[in-house]
């Protein structure tokens, strides 16, 4: 599980071990994170006409990087 969360947030697994976070912790502490991720980077929440349409509980707090990764793959898209 901490690897398939990796492939979504590797800066924060990195960062999380690097300060000493056991794995079982780093995965409590990312996993829905990846799973906003994933979803925003695959597509998930682009194009909605307005943000009444967005699906209800499908946010979790992210810090600015991670905001920025999913900005510049929208850019992309």
């Amino acid at each position: 599980h901490c690897l398939a969360v990796r492939a979504v947030c590797q800066r924060e697994i990195d960062c999380d071990r690097g300060n000493g976070y056991s794995w079982k912790i780093t995965l409590l502490r990312n996993y829905w994170k990846s799973k906003v991720k994933q979803e925003w980077l695959s597509g998930k929440y682009s194009n909605f006409p307005s943000q009444f349409s967005l699906p209800e509980k499908s946010m979790y707090p992210m810090d600015v990087d991670t905001w920025g990764e999913i900005l510049e793959a929208e850019l992309e898209g």
